[in-house]
C-alpha cells in the first residue's frame, strides 16, 4: 500500500501542470498536489482529461476541474491522447515532457491551429539533448519510450521574459551598460525577440558566450512601435508598454489576446495604471494602444492585480517620475530576487 505525500507548489503554475503529468506516472505512489488559494482557483481539467485519457488515475480533492488533485501514480499502457491546440502550452509540455515514460511512448495530436509553438519546440529541442527521440509531422507529435535517461549536465539559458525588465532600465536610463547571464545566441525562447525590439527603443545588445550586454543609445525608432505583433512572446506587451510611456513614444501592441486570460486580464490591468499617469490606452481583445503624455503624473500607486508582471514591468518607470509599486512581493511567483537585484542598479 502506498502512503500519501502531500506537495504544495504555492503559486508556481508551471510547476503544477509539469508535476500532475509526472506524478501520474510515477508508478505505486499517491500524491496530494495542491498550492496557493489562487492555484486552487487556476483550472487543470483539459489536462486531467488528457492524462485520464491515457489512463491515469486522478481525482479533484475539493471542486471539479482544480487543484487540489490526489493523483495515484500508475504505468499508463495507452499511448496516444488529443488535445487542442491553442491551450495553454504549459499542458502540452507537461505531457511531452512525460511522455518517454510510457511503455509505448506518446502521441499527441493537435485538434485545431497550434499556436504556442515556441515553447513546444523548446520542450523538444530539451527532450532532444537528453537523447529522447521526437518527431513534429503535421498535427502529431511523437515522443519515443525511453528507459533509462543518461545523467548530463546542460546549461539552463536564463529567462528573457525576466530580462525583459533590465532592456526597459537601460532605455529610460540614458548611459546606462548592463551586463547578464546566461543568454544563448540562438535562444529557443519567443522573448528573445526583446533584442530586435529594443535595438528601436535604443538599446544596443551583444552577446559573448553567455553573456548578454546591455548600452543605451539614444536612438529611438518609434514607428516600429506602430503595430508590434507580439503573438510569439506576450509575456513582454507590459514591459514594451511601459517603457514606450517613459520614453513618451507612442506605440500599438497586436497579438495580445493571451493576456486576457493570465493571472490577471493583464490588458485592462494596463489600461488603469498607465492612464494613473496621464497616458491614453485604448485596448481590444488582442490589441493595446497607447498616446503617450509629455509629463508623467507624480506620486502614483501602481496596483498589481496579483500579477508578478505588473510589478516588475512598471518599476524601470521610476526612473521617469516617483511612483510606489503596491503588494510588491507579487514578484516572488517568478523572481523572488527582483528587487533586491533592481536596487543593486539604482544604489
Amino acid at each position: 500500500s502506498s502512503t500519501e505525500e502531500e506537495v504544495n507548489i504555492g503559486h508556481a503554475g508551471t510547476a503544477m501542470r509539469f508535476l500532475t503529468a509526472y506524478f501520474a506516472a510515477q508508478e505505486g505512489r499517491t500524491t496530494i498536489l495542491t498550492g496557493s488559494d489562487r492555484m486552487r482557483n487556476r483550472p487543470i481539467k483539459i489536462l486531467v482529461d488528457a492524462l485520464r485519457s491515457l489512463g491515469a488515475e486522478i481525482s479533484y480533492v475539493e471542486k471539479d476541474g482544480y487543484p487540489p488533485l490526489r493523483i495515484q501514480g500508475k504505468k499508463l499502457e495507452k499511448s496516444t491522447v488529443e488535445i487542442d491546440g491553442n491551450v495553454s502550452s504549459q499542458y502540452i509540455s507537461a505531457l511531452l515532457l512525460m511522455g518517454a515514460r510510457l511503455p509505448e511512448g506518446l502521441k499527441l495530436q493537435f485538434i485545431g491551429k497550434v499556436t504556442s509553438i515556441p515553447y513546444i519546440n523548446m520542450t523538444l529541442k530539451l527532450l532532444d539533448e537528453l537523447d529522447i527521440e521526437t518527431s513534429w509531422e503535421g498535427d502529431v507529435i511523437t515522443i519515443y519510450p525511453k528507459d533509462r535517461i543518461e545523467p548530463k549536465t546542460i546549461v539552463v539559458e536564463s529567462d528573457w521574459s525576466s530580462a525583459s525588465y533590465y532592456f526597459s532600465y537601460v532605455a529610460l536610463n540614458p548611459g546606462a551598460e548592463i551586463k547578464l547571464t546566461s543568454y544563448k545566441e540562438d535562444s529557443l525562447q519567443g522573448d528573445s525577440v526583446l533584442r530586435a525590439i529594443y535595438k528601436n527603443l535604443g538599446v544596443a545588445s551583444s552577446i559573448e558566450g553567455t553573456t548578454l550586454s546591455l548600452r543605451n543609445t539614444g536612438q529611438i525608432n518609434a514607428e516600429a512601435m506602430d503595430g508590434l505583433d507580439l503573438v510569439g512572446a506576450p509575456d513582454i506587451a507590459q514591459t514594451i508598454a511601459v517603457t514606450c510611456l517613459g520614453l513618451k513614444i507612442p506605440c500599438f501592441l497586436t497579438g495580445l489576446h493571451t493576456l486576457k486570460i493570465k493571472e490577471t486580464d493583464r490588458l485592462v490591468a494596463l489600461k488603469n495604471e498607465i492612464e494613473k499617469f496621464g497616458g491614453v490606452v485604448e485596448i481590444t481583445n488582442e490589441t493595446l494602444r497607447l498616446t503617450p503624455v509629455a509629463e508623467l503624473n507624480k506620486g502614483v500607486a501602481v496596483e498589481t492585480y496579483d500579477d508578478h508582471r505588473m510589478a516588475m514591468a512598471f518599476a524601470p518607470l521610476a526612473l521617469c517620475t516617483e511612483l510606489e509599486i503596491c503588494d510588491s512581493e507579487v514578484v516572488s511567483k517568478s523572481y523572488p530576487t527582483f528587487w533586491h537585484d533592481f536596487y543593486k542598479l539604482t544604489s
